[in-house]
């Protein structure tokens, strides 16, 4: 899901860290940097989806995320960080740090809530009412939020260079899902079962056979998906029991996956990678996705057979292949009518209507860079 980008070698921006604004030249985050963020409640939310670049960043965007509702989204450049509410497309205005705008003060130091410092790069924030989750390449550190944090939980980890994990935002479970120690295995931790200071079984998925490449909860957390870094198929597991509930083929040639993300009442899921086409897949009633020709032919080899079950998207869109984009859903306009949004880091905005015979149609379409003067940014 959308992570931290490599702004040059061995520094990172966190897509959370929304450092000043307004200020003069470019900011490049340092090895040494903490994460800080500033959250108005009422307008913004903390994010849910994040990806890794891998191409140079396009009209300076470093870093894409949309909220945890995804009604807003955030875009990182290198001369500061911008706001966007989804529908309507528009700019929500500049944000500094974690920030309390009732506390008195002149000095915008005045009124900083919180600052945490590492000795090594963060990679990715996570943030829910309660718990903030910082992560580093090989660690991740679980605080309490907002009022007087203290470190709940550490967690080591494998490798994971791209800051991959994700933080259920429901208030009924607060699972966290990160790579586990074995390659192409997810860890699974709930925070309200564990308890600070003690060590637990850990809850593992085997997910795939290579690396995990992004991974994504639904909102209620009861379901999680991945990827691995061949990016052809995307495999989703119940988190109670550990089963795989389906397993959908993005395509049969490897490809990058930048995100992956659940509808609101997670019926459909959509994902987006570095081949300029975004994935729609239905989940409620699969029967809806498209199988392969060879599915009616009976009974086939072992190897041909994967390849033969596997589900295929109900429908897709295209998107310039040369630039990333981050995707999620938008407001459902009728019953039989949803819609996704593709943000690019090209600077362009996409709406797509789907229904659910497959019929997949351009709705809207901006450049949210634009929108506002950018001498005024």
């Amino acid at each position: 899901m959308l992570g931290p980008l490599p702004l040059s070698e061995g520094k990172s921006l966190s897509p959370t860290r929304l450092g000043s604004l307004r200020q003069s030249g470019p900011r490049t985050a340092s090895p040494g940097d903490a994460p800080v963020t500033r959250v108005t409640p009422k307008t913004w939310k903390p994010g849910k989806q994040s990806w890794t670049m891998t191409q140079q960043p396009l009209r300076g965007v470093t870093s894409l995320r949309f909220n945890q509702d995804q009604s807003c989204f955030c875009c990182a450049m290198e001369t500061g960080v911008r706001i966007y509410n989804v529908e309507p497309l528009m700019e929500k205005g500049h944000l500094v740090l974690i920030w309390d705008d009732a506390r008195e003060g002149k000095d915008s130091k005045d009124k900083l809530v919180l600052e945490f410092t590492f000795t090594k790069p963060v990679l990715a924030v996570r943030m829910r009412h309660d718990k903030i989750v910082i992560v580093l390449r090989n660690r991740i550190y679980v605080y309490s939020f907002p009022d007087n944090p203290r470190k709940l939980f550490e967690f080591d980890t494998r490798d994971n260079p791209k800051g991959l994990c994700d933080l259920c935002p429901s208030l009924e479970k607060q699972l966290l899902v990160f790579p586990g120690h074995k390659c192409g295995s997810l860890q699974l931790v709930d925070l309200a079962s564990t308890k600070p200071g003690t060590s637990s079984a850990p809850f593992t998925i085997n997910a795939h056979q290579s690396d995990v490449a992004c991974v994504s909860l639904n909102q209620p957390g009861t379901v999680v998906a991945s990827a691995s870094q061949k990016g052809t198929l995307i495999r989703l597991f119940d988190t109670q029991s550990k089963e795989k509930l389906v397993e959908l083929r993005r395509g049969t040639d490897p490809a990058t996956l930048y995100c992956i993300n659940f509808s609101h009442d997670s019926s459909f899921l959509c994902a987006s990678s570095d081949k300029g086409t975004v994935h729609i897949f239905a989940l409620k009633d699969t029967r809806l996705n498209r199988r392969s020709a060879l599915a009616r032919v009976g009974k086939v080899g072992p190897m041909i057979g994967q390849y033969v079950d596997s589900q295929w998207s109900l429908a897709s869109f295209t998107v310039p292949a040369e630039s990333a984009c981050i995707c999620a859903f938008g407001r459902n306009t009728s019953k039989n009518v949803n819609s996704v949004i593709a943000i690019c880091v090209d600077g362009t905005f996409h709406k797509y209507v789907f229904t659910p015979d497959g019929n997949c149609n351009r709705e809207a379409f901006d450049v949210y860079l634009d929108i506002c003067d950018d001498d005024d940014f």
